[in-house]
């Protein structure tokens, strides 16, 4: 007879890993607006979704399906009308240093160097007004601003650009700060809205290469929303598609598939209805 112990190792060769807790769940998620004349307008309906650490997950659709309300959701700056959304084993109820965003617009103080920038949030989460008279907020800040640095060689941009202030640099560069903005938190999830849609066509793709790199430097849990699907696909590991539910009022997810399915594209470009959604 075989024992106990060796049939238990053997069904461990055999079983696959268990996969890993989502990082983030979306359960049952409906978000409705009120419009005038006491018409409501619902932009998604029935969004159920889980998100793995260290997933890069782009969201493709139409304009208007969903997909900047779905990444406010996550980042806590609107709350669903219906559902739930957890994060890390908890709901969440208001942005925190655990999810970075980078808007379309890059989110810079036009009246702040770009290092000023950059340590922005790290101060603002330390310290008050009152209490950056004390001497530990000038070693603190002494740490921020090396950080700072780091975070911007990494971004590829230079030590004398710290001091520049945001009209001083391209559109690349803006945006290159933005996302340093947000990774010098060190979050959890980084969520990116249409980041580099308003770049040409040659920075974008640098672009493109940077944030791939840093999200396999960091192993930070991306979400990427684009209009662009060569884009969506090249990125990520997983896309989801958003789009119009034909028996509800809002957008659904119309398909979740692996990014090196071989049929991927066309895939989304029947799940969208559309082979250019950038046009």
């Amino acid at each position: 007879m075989v024992s106990r112990s060796l049939t238990n190792a053997a069904q461990t060769l055999l079983d696959p890993e268990p996969a890993a807790e989502p990082l983030i769940r979306l359960e049952s998620i409906r978000v409705s607006y009120a419009l005038h004349g006491g018409l409501g307008k619902t932009v998604l309906d029935g969004i159920d979704l889980d998100i793995r650490p260290g997933e890069f997950l782009s969201v493709v659709g139409q304009t208007g399906c969903g997909k900047s309300t779905l990444l406010r959701l996550i980042l806590g700056a609107e709350t669903p009308t219906a559902g739930r959304i957890v994060v890390d084993g908890s709901e969440i109820t208001r942005p925190d240093r655990d999810r970075g965003y980078v808007p379309q617009k890059y989110s810079l103080f036009p009246d702040k160097t770009v290092i000023d920038n950059i340590t922005f949030g790290l101060e603002v989460e330390e310290f008050s007004l009152l209490t950056r008279f004390l001497p530990r907020y000038y070693r603190r800040r002494k740490d921020f601003r090396a950080e700072a640095r780091r975070q911007l060689a990494r971004m590829g941009l230079h030590a004398s650009d710290a001091s520049k202030y945001p009209d001083q640099l391209s559109g690349g560069m803006q945006q290159r700060v933005a996302i340093a903005q947000a990774l010098v938190m060190k979050p959890k999830i980084l969520l990116m809205d249409e980041a580099f849609s308003a770049l040409d066509p040659g920075t974008r793709t640098g672009m493109q290469k940077l944030i791939r790199q840093v999200w396999k430097e960091t192993g930070t849990t991306v979400l990427f929303v684009t209009h662009n699907i060569a884009e969506a696909v090249n990125l990520a590991t997983r896309v989801i598609v958003l789009a119009k539910n034909p028996e509800a009022e809002g957008s659904r997810i119309a398909l979740d598939v692996p990014a090196a399915d071989s049929q991927v594209v066309e895939r989304i470009e029947k799940a969208t209805g559309h082979a250019d959604l950038e046009s």
